[in-house]
């Protein structure tokens, strides 16, 4: 009931019809009965009751993008009857690979009312707040009630089916893709080796929207046949492919391989409408009871809105609900006042009440005890491997929590990490003692650093342990969805497990390989991002550092962490007490000059490697007369200012920044030498605040081939003589 207190949600729509002639006899009592999740049958009034919801949806997602003479109509428009299939049979942990999918997402989320939880409950409020601050983001964010994950770069969304799917074996994930994302391979190859892996986990269900058309021209797959298409999922594994094509129930005499189902008369109609809601729920029982599963929908982009084809993909300024073809589309979609409570009503009540309600993502899902990882503690002045160090914690975390899953396509033992290999073994379906390989292992490779990345940052998304270990020179290739992730963390209203990544084999071990294995440049890509608030990029100095830095960020919650380390044997500088204070404060002092009569000159340090060329440069400082302290910089964003990161905007916010005086006495000298074996971005905040009156940075330049780390630090610029004589020129 309407009441002052209770706005009709229904307030903001333009266009009503009258009811029609068989909504009495159809119409008349919900589908979803109470206390139901999804419907118990496929009858006439179930189909007719889905046909409608999906009515509804083309309807509200064209006014919502006109009201705002902008957003994405199109592509949802052809996925309506599937979504509409999905809700109407309890399957609401729906994600998407299509970002543009948003305001039909949205539509969705305020007919179920899992928008009122942001105090969106009248059409005109969800149109005040479509593509505004504070409100519904142009592309989808997992912050908005009831939806999962974000969307907006093609081909993530697999990712997180699989990974909602792997950690919660008793509900269904499904997942729409578009055919525009689609060309992005690895869509597909993603989930041929998940399958490969993970052949016991099925609940996930792609959902093909082939709809003939991408953005702004047609799809790339739009010439293949029925027959190609559904070749082409089977030989990525998918044992049932469960294809309707509109264009079979056609009684308009549309032109075309691809035609629009709201075009079809009544009978037609409905049977399309049944086909595809007995097509999906063939697909869910299937996916459901261990069958790897696909279903596609071949329906004509925009079917029901104000154009066809790409045409109908984006509304530009001037695209208003009074625009002809748009005040037409309106028209003819619209719906009786009764027909519209009757749509809240089932959605409201599958899957078990509100998607904001009852979606796994909704929940902080409940974490494996893992006590204290045990660190081993390495004396000052002992040789050790960052890398190996790590990666005994990470096996010890893999050995007490069973759901831990580690990501990786290079190869953990090329990496000195070993131990991960051997204690959680990598997960093959050959089984083989001596590459460590059996179908239960934890160690997920993949040779595709974006299913790497993908998986892992699905996996912590969710609320799931993981780590990604890469390469730093082809992290790149995997990077995009953590940055996606990272971002949607910032954003949840409840805590999940940071995403953890550690890039090893830095530029500088890679000589002999050349330039196709330096490419520390992704440290600038993820030194820029600190500035969001939950995005931390740890340079651990040596062996004791990285277990203080793994330790730390295990504990951490809707974060963004990486690590940067050697798999050489490098020198320890400092104690565990040391390093884990380092990691909090975000830098520490390896060494020091006791005496000297000349300038003071200070270098701040990110890396491990390249602490070598810096300790010899002090000697000959030194020699000179200079006193000389040399900064680890371990924890950069620690050393901003507090107005530098938008911290108070991320979810679990963290305010500890290293304060005036610390930092003085850090950093303050004559002069001050930032040196980095890759980008130098994250030493941005040591130059900001240092008051030093000479100030300079040495960093990565470009690869080449060389015979040693030493001369490959010599071709950037960076050696003992280069640093000594700057140094010297500084103060001269």
């Amino acid at each position: 009931m309407t009441t002052a207190s209770t706005p009709d949600f229904r307030d903001g729509l333009l266009h009503f019809s009258s009811p029609p002639a068989d909504f009495a006899r159809l119409g008349h009592a919900p589908a979803i009965r109470e206390g139901q999740n999804g419907i118990q049958e496929i009858d006439e009034a179930a189909v007719y009751q889905t046909r409608l919801v999906a009515d509804a949806l083309r309807y509200l997602t064209l006014q919502l993008c006109a009201s705002k003479q902008s957003g994405h109509p199109g592509g949802f428009a052809s996925s309506a009857d599937a979504y509409a299939s999905l809700v109407m049979l309890g399957h609401t942990n729906i994600v998407t690979e299509v970002g543009h999918h948003a305001p039909g997402f949205y539509s969705a989320m305020f007919l179920d009312g899992s928008l009122e939880a942001m105090g969106i409950r009248t059409v005109t409020d969800l149109q005040a707040r479509f593509r505004e601050r504070d409100g519904l983001l142009g592309h989808l964010s997992g912050a908005i009630p009831g939806l999962l994950a974000p969307a907006g770069p093609l081909g993530q969304g697999q990712h997180f089916a699989m990974a909602g799917a792997y950690l919660n074996r008793d509900k269904l994930f499904p997942c729409t893709i578009g055919d525009g994302g689609l060309g992005e391979p690895y869509i597909l190859s993603a989930m041929k080796h998940f399958h490969t892996a993970y052949p016991e986990v099925t609940n996930f269900l792609p959902v093909l929207i082939w709809n003939g058309y991408s953005q702004e021209h047609h799809s790339m797959v739009s010439l293949m046949s029925n027959e190609a298409m559904t070749a082409y999922w089977r030989a990525h594994d998918f044992e049932r492919v469960i294809l309707i094509d509109a264009k079979t129930f056609d009684d308009a005499g549309q032109d075309g391989a691809y035609v629009d189902s709201t075009l079809f008369g009544p009978e037609a109609r409905m049977a399309f409408s049944r086909a595809v809601l007995e097509g999906v729920r063939e697909a869910a029982d299937a996916a459901m009871n261990g069958t790897l599963t696909a279903v596609i929908i071949k329906q004509l982009k925009g079917a029901g809105v104000h154009a066809s084809g790409a045409k109908s993909h984006n509304l530009y300024p001037g695209d208003t609900a009074d625009k002809p073809n748009i005040a037409a589309a309106l028209e003819r979609g619209a719906l009786a006042p009764e027909i519209w409570s009757l749509v809240r009503t089932n959605m409201a009540r599958a899957g078990g009440g509100p998607a904001g309600r009852t979606v796994v993502t909704e929940f902080e899902r409940p974490l494996t005890d893992i006590g204290t990882l045990p660190m081993q503690a390495f004396a000052p002045g002992e040789q050790a491997v960052p890398a190996s160090a790590m990666a005994n914690m990470v096996a010890e975390l893999g050995r007490r929590d069973p759901e831990f899953v580690v990501t990786n396509a290079d190869g953990t033992e090329a990496s000195a990490m070993k131990a991960i290999n051997e204690a959680l073994k990598i997960r093959h379906p050959t089984a083989d003692p001596l590459y460590n390989q059996t179908p239960s292992g934890q160690v997920y490779e993949p040779l595709n650093e974006d299913a790497c990345a993908g998986f892992a940052a699905g996996l912590a998304l969710f609320g799931g342990r993981s780590l990604w270990l890469s390469y730093e020179s082809f992290a790149i290739n995997g990077w995009p969805i953590v940055q996606t992730v990272g971002q949607a963390m910032a954003e949840l209203r409840h805590r999940t497990p940071a995403v953890v990544s550690m890039f090893t084999a830095g530029a500088l071990e890679q000589g002999r390989n050349g330039w196709t294995h330096q490419r520390p440049e992704i440290e600038n890509y993820i030194g820029g991002q600190m500035r969001n608030g939950n995005v931390y990029l740890l340079y651990p100095a040596d062996a004791n550092m990285i277990q203080a830095a793994y330790g730390w960020a295990v504990g951490q919650f809707n974060k963004c962490i990486s690590l940067i380390a050697s798999k050489s044997p490098l020198p320890v500088y400092t104690t565990m007490e040391q390093a884990s204070a380092a990691i909090e404060r975000g830098a520490t002092c390896l060494y020091e000059s006791s005496q000297g009569s000349g300038g003071a000159i200070v270098f701040a340090v990110t890396g491990d490697m390249v602490f070598q060329p810096v300790f010899v440069a002090k000697d000959r400082l030194e020699a000179d007369g200079y006193r000389v302290r040399i900064v680890a910089v371990v924890n950069p964003r620690r050393l901003y200012r507090s107005r530098d990161v938008a911290w108070s905007h991320s979810a679990e916010p963290d305010d500890r920044f290293m304060d005036d005086a610390e930092f003085e006495a850090l950093f303050d000298g004559d002069a001050l030498i930032g040196v980095s074996g890759g980008g130098t971005v994250a030493l941005e905040p040591v130059m900001l605040r240092s008051r030093a009156a000479a100030r300079d940075l040495f960093g990565w330049q470009r690869g080449e081939t060389t015979a040693s780390a030493g001369e490959l630090m010599a071709f950037n610029g960076i050696s003992p003589e280069t640093l000594a004589e700057r140094a010297r020129a500084m103060l001269a």
